[in-house]
């Protein structure tokens, strides 16, 4: 997804030797300071991803003597970049872990310092904790928590004459209602899809990952994949959805497909609420009537509101620079448990955003102007079982890299499912696991 920036297998191997061995990963916890004391934080897209200053200030108001500035970095190229300055020792006391992919990286090479201690202080609520753990110790906090949920569109639904989705769903119920509600929304003079699949490859491997028993990223087996491609090929044939081709080569945006009514659903992560309610505010979206359901389920085992739904989601971190001022360790430590705090977590549902403590928010999101009122909705949002995209290993990055080429082979229809799968096998055997 992109909220994950990519980096070649090479250039992260190299940069990992190249971090390897710098910084101190063992500073010790130091008292509060009383003096006045700035911090440094990474963020990208400023002026549009408000969650940095949200965080900065409101941690600013309940320590007036520490000051959170901002350094901004290119969005698309955050990983590659804060990996480079890491190395030369200009990184920010605080930098992002925008998802699990180069979290080795980071932890492995030394530039993370243990903050097992803020950890162990956190409420269990806090999701995404467990994907920060190596070796018994925490290397970052997690202050979101997205996961991936399906959108849908009220209105259009009403004018296809299709019954909303509820937490009952399977995959073959999702592709049997976008084959529906596509046929009636022609018929009704409509140019709306009944879906639209974003490029990317968490789209397809995403849940085929969380959800298919047994699946496991580092055996080097992706069978598991088959079904998920094989119906995604099959409602791009069916015209239910846009074909990657026209995706990718018309350059399309999930947000301006759902939010510009042209798809009747959408599977996406959470982050999307606040760009939802903020392009409907604006006038960049249309105004109408949405809500959220359950992902669709590998099978009936996990649907229903008596079960837990089963998605995916990496969370989002905060980890300490490992070549930090030790004078400035127990601020940099202090804005960690703010941000994984409830104080921390409101301020973010205040504007949208999924904190890593859903539970300690669902009022004050659900209470925002333009949120769906429906219990489905609060549901898909607080109650399900999120599995990591990118289960941490040394072999994450790699594997994502080459099954991201096996992505776009097959929805580009260059490749057969069952020959870009070995295709994918092979290339993990000989590229990646055998390192």
């Amino acid at each position: 997804m992109k909220r994950s920036f990519t980096a070649t297998v090479s250039v992260v191997a190299a940069l990992a030797l190249t971090l390897a061995g710098c910084g101190d990963d063992d500073a010790a916890p130091e008292t509060m300071p009383t003096g006045p004391i700035t911090l440094s934080l990474a963020g990208w897209s400023l002026a549009t991803t408000p969650e940095f200053k949200t965080l900065a200030d409101g941690f600013h108001a309940a320590n007036p003597n520490v000051t959170v500035e901002l350094k901004e970095y290119d969005a698309t190229n955050y990983d590659t970049q804060m990996i480079a300055d890491l190395a030369a020792k200009k990184a920010p006391d605080i930098y992002i872990q925008k998802n699990l992919k180069n979290f080795y990286t980071y932890q492995s090479g030394k530039q993370l310092l243990d903050v097992s201690d803020v950890a162990g202080k956190l409420d269990d609520k806090v999701g995404g904790l467990s994907g920060y753990k190596v070796d018994g110790k925490t290397w970052a906090v997690p202050y979101r928590q997205d996961s991936w949920v399906l959108f849908y569109n009220r209105a259009l639904f009403d004018k296809a004459g299709v019954q909303y989705p509820d937490s009952s769903w399977t995959w073959d119920d999702y592709a049997a209602a976008a084959k529906r509600l596509t046929t009636a929304l022609k018929g009704a003079g409509s140019s709306a899809l009944g879906d639209y699949q974003h490029v990317w490859q968490s789209t397809v491997q995403g849940f085929a990952l969380a959800q298919t028993p047994g699946a496991k990223l580092e055996s080097g087996d992706f069978g598991y994949l088959k079904p998920y491609y094989s119906r995604s090929l099959d409602l791009q044939t069916a015209g239910a959805q846009p074909t990657f081709g026209t995706a990718t080569t018309n350059k399309l945006t999930y947000q301006a497909q759902f939010g510009k009514q042209s798809a009747a659903m959408m599977l996406m992560g959470t982050w999307y609420i606040a760009t939802l309610l903020k392009q409907q505010s604006t006038g960049d979206a249309d105004t109408f009537a949405w809500g959220m359901a359950p992902a669709p389920q590998f099978d009936a085992s996990t649907t229903g509101t008596s079960k837990k739904p089963i998605t995916f989601g990496d969370p989002t971190g905060l980890g300490i620079n490992a070549g930090i001022d030790k004078q400035k360790v127990a601020a940099a430590k202090a804005f960690l448990a703010y941000a994984a705090s409830q104080q921390g977590a409101k301020s973010l549902a205040g504007i949208g955003i999924t904190p890593a403590d859903t539970a300690a928010v669902t009022g004050d999101l659900f209470a925002l102007k333009g949120m769906p009122s429906d219990d489905v909705s609060k549901f898909a949002f607080s109650t399900h079982e999120t599995r990591p995209e990118n289960p941490v290993s040394k072999y994450t990055a790699g594997l994502q890299n080459l099954l991201n080429d096996m992505h776009s082979a097959v929805l580009s229809g260059s490749k057969d499912v069952d020959g870009a799968i070995k295709a994918a096998q092979d290339r993990a055997k000989n590229e990646v696991l055998n390192k």
